[in-house]
């Protein structure tokens, strides 16, 4: 492992708004700030906006900055990627933002039910060979469903085609209540200052010339998920792998 990379897990383990927790831990312990993130974490009573596969954090650091009243959690288990946007909201005094260590599979011993109020998901890996592990599939939006509130908010930003054209499918078969969606978000009326910020692989595939597509919905808490049975085009410009090369 770099020097830079070990320098970045040390800055992490002092950053006060980041929190890593081993697997091991959750085992054995309830996690401390579940059902309780507003109040013991962020000190107010300001509703709690997560960003799954955050990356560098720049997103969920914009968010923060744009709405103050608003506390934004973004998660990833890449903690040297995380480090910049850690880095750069302390260094802002932001004080509605925190970051969490973990693999999206394990969000559920995090929050506690109805303690979430959106989900955004920018640019997640649209795994084309594996169902299961696409942050759409019925078992990522069955955990959404357990700690988001009634008609919470899925947003998703994506340039994969394939992965828009999946979770249209599924928000369909399930019967979402589709907020807003486009297949060419920066030549669109839903254009705002929110969905123009842009993460550092956006615009990598913005510079590559391709479109990215946006779709929010509000999530029901009824009926069993059914995955849709259908036969989506894979994208033909990178290998399952997510190569930024062509």
């Amino acid at each position: 492992m770099g020097k830079n990379k070990l320098k970045k897990f040390a800055d992490m383990a002092t950053y006060e708004h980041v929190v890593q927790v081993s697997f091991r831990q959750l085992q054995s312990e309830e996690f401390q700030f579940k059902g309780k993130w507003s109040r013991d974490f962020f000190g107010n009573d300001h509703p709690v906006v997560l960003e799954l596969g955050c990356g560098k954090g720049e997103y969920t650091v914009k968010l923060a900055q744009h709405f103050p009243e608003v506390n934004f959690i973004g998660i990833d288990i890449k903690g040297s990627r995380m480090w910049k946007g850690a880095t750069q909201a302390k260094e802002m005094n932001l004080k509605n933002v925190g970051f969490l260590r973990t693999n999206i599979e394990n969000i559920r011993l995090f929050f506690a039910e109805g303690e979430v109020a959106e989900i955004w998901l920018t640019f997640p890996d649209p795994q084309m060979k594996k169902t299961r592990k696409r942050l759409t599939a019925t078992n990522f939006i069955e955990s959404y469903r357990r700690i988001v509130v009634p008609n919470g908010i899925i947003h998703l930003k994506s340039d994969s085609n394939f992965m828009y054209k999946y979770s249209e499918a599924m928000v369909a078969e399930n019967q979402f209540g589709v907020i807003q969606k486009t297949e060419d978000l920066y030549h669109s009326e839903i254009l705002n200052e929110v969905l123009s910020i842009q993460t550092f692989y956006e615009k990598q595939w913005l510079d590559r010339g391709l479109s990215i597509k946006y779709l929010s919905f509000r999530l029901n808490h009824g009926e069993p998920l059914r995955e849709p049975d259908v036969e989506i085009e894979k994208d033909p410009y990178r290998s399952f792998g997510r190569s930024a090369k062509e």
